[in-house]
C-alpha cells in the first residue's frame, strides 16, 4: 500500500481526508483512528449528548458509509505503534504500511489526576471522548453530588449539564478565579454569577489535596481543609497535545508537533494539523485547541500535500454553551491592557484592547457583537471604545468606515 495516510480520525483528520478527495486526489487515502466509532463531533459531548438531547448518529461528522463512497479507507479501533521516517512506513501490530505522505492529526488528551491523590479511583471522569461521556452517563442519571475539578470551559460546561439534570454541584478552581487563564475578570464574573444562580457552588483559590474512597471515590479533601462527600468527580484541568508517536519518531516538538506555515513537520513528507500541531502566528508560535482551527488548518494542509503553497493564516474563534447562554469568542486576548464592556441587558460583550488596538471579544448571547468584532479583527481594524461602550450605538456601522 502507498498513498496518503492520516493518523488521527477526529475533526482534523476527517476534514483533511475529505478535502483531499474534494480536490481530486485519486490515490489511496487511509484514515486511522483508535476509537471504535467513525469520526464525530466532540463539542456536543459535554452538552447536548450528555443531556440526552443528541443521539450518536447525529454526532457523526459524516455517516460511516460516506467514507466508503469517497474511497477513503477508514480504519477505526486501530492503534498505530510506530512511524519509521527513513523507510516511510507506519506499524500497526505486525502490519507495515508504506506511505507517500503522512499527516498527523492525533489531537489532544486530557490532563489526569495523579494516582497519589486518588486519581485512579473509579468514578473519576474526564470529558474528552465518546467513551468518557458514555462512562459517566449513568452517574449523571443517578443524581447525587458531583465535584468538578477545574474552572475552565470544560468544567463549566459539565457543571451546567449537571445542574440542569438536578445534581448537587461543587466546582473548585485553584486559581484566584474561574477562567483566569483564558478570559478577563468581567467574563469570569459573568459566568460565576450564571452558575451560582443555578445552584452551583464555586470555590475559587481552592485546590484538591486528595480524593478518598475504597475502590470508588466517595469523598474529597480540599486545600482549605474542607471535606466533601461526593458520588463522582469530573476532571477538567486542561488538555495536552497527543504527540507520543511523533516524539518517538524524532519529530521536533514545540508545545505540540512543530510545523511551518504550510503545515510541514521537521521530517520530509510528514504534516500535522489540529490540536497536536503548533504553527507560526503573528511572529510567534501557537497551538489552537478549537474545531474551527482543526477544520481550517487541515484543509490548508490537504491543499499543500497536493502541491499548493498556502500559508495557514489562523482566524481564532471559539464557542461555549452553558444553560441558555451562548458564548462566542473571536480573536486572541493575549497581552490585553483594558476591557470595554457593552451591556444590552440580555446581550453582553467584553471587548479586549491592547492600548487602542482591538484584540478579541467575548460575546454572551450577542451574535451581532461577535460578528462585527470578528470582521474587524480579521481586517486588522479597531473600534472606538466609546462607541463600543454605548449600548445605543449601531455596531454594523463600524464595518462601513
Amino acid at each position: 500500500m502507498s498513498g496518503i495516510i492520516i493518523i488521527g480520525a477526529g475533526q482534523a483528520g476527517s476534514s483533511l481526508a475529505i478535502k483531499l478527495k474534494t480536490l481530486g486526489y485519486e490515490g489511496m487515502v487511509t484514515l486511522i483512528g483508535d476509537e471504535p466509532v467513525a469520526p464525530y463531533q466532540r463539542p456536543p459531548l459535554s452538552k447536548k449528548y450528555l443531556l440526552g438531547e443528541m443521539t450518536l448518529d447525529r454526532l457523526y461528522l459524516r455517516p460511516p458509509e460516506f467514507y466508503v463512497k469517497q474511497g477513503i479507507d477508514l480504519r477505526i479501533n486501530t492503534a498505530v505503534d510506530a512511524i519509521n521516517i527513513a523507510e516511510k512506513t507506519i506499524q500497526i501490530g505486525d502490519e507495515i504500511l508504506g506511505y507517500e505522505q503522512l499527516a498527523l492529526t492525533t489531537g489532544s488528551k486530557p490532563r489526569l489526576l495523579p494516582s497519589r491523590i486518588g486519581g485512579k479511583l473509579n468514578g473519576i471522569f474526564s470529558v474528552r471522548s465518546l467513551a468518557d461521556v458514555n462512562a459517566m452517563q449513568s452517574a449523571f442519571d443517578k443524581g447525587g453530588h458531583v465535584l468538578i475539578i477545574g474552572g475552565g470551559y470544560i468544567g463549566l460546561e459539565a457543571a451546567a449539564v449537571a445542574a440542569a439534570k438536578g445534581l448537587k454541584v461543587t466546582l473548585i478552581e485553584m486559581a484566584k478565579r474561574i477562567l483566569q487563564r483564558v478570559a478577563c475578570a468581567e467574563t469570569s464574573n459573568y459566568f460565576r454569577d450564571l452558575h451560582q444562580n443555578r445552584g452551583v457552588k464555586i470555590l475559587e483559590g481552592v485546590g484538591l489535596d486528595n480524593l478518598t474512597g475504597d475502590g470508588h471515590v466517595n469523598g474529597a479533601i480540599l486545600s482549605n481543609g474542607t471535606t466533601l462527600n461526593i458520588d463522582f468527580a469530573i476532571v477538567g484541568v486542561g488538555i495536552l497535545p497527543e504527540t507520543s508517536l511523533a516524539e518517538a519518531a524524532g519529530l521536533i516538538q514545540n508545545n505540540g508537533i512543530e510545523t511551518d506555515s504550510w503545515g510541514r513537520t521537521s521530517a520530509p513528507d510528514i504534516w500535522a494539523a489540529g490540536d497536536c500541531a503548533s504553527f507560526p502566528f503573528q511572529g510567534d508560535r501557537i497551538r489552537l485547541e478549537s474545531v474551527p482551527n482543526a477544520i481550517d488548518q487541515a484543509e490548508v494542509v490537504a491543499c499543500n500535500m497536493l502541491g499548493s503553497k498556502q500559508d495557514y493564516i489562523a482566524t481564532p474563534w471559539f464557542w461555549s454553551d452553558q444553560y441558555e447562554v451562548k458564548l462566542q469568542i473571536a480573536g486572541m486576548n493575549a497581552g490585553y491592557t483594558n476591557v470595554v464592556v457593552r451591556d444590552n441587558g440580555s446581550a453582553r460583550s467584553h471587548w479586549y484592547y491592547k492600548s487602542e488596538k482591538l484584540l478579541a471579544v467575548d460575546a454572551m448571547n450577542d451574535p451581532r457583537a461577535y460578528m462585527v468584532a470578528k470582521r474587524l479583527i480579521e481586517a486588522g481594524e479597531t473600534a472606538d471604545p466609546k462607541i463600543i461602550a454605548n449600548p445605543q450605538s449601531v455596531l454594523k456601522e463600524l464595518l462601513q468606515k
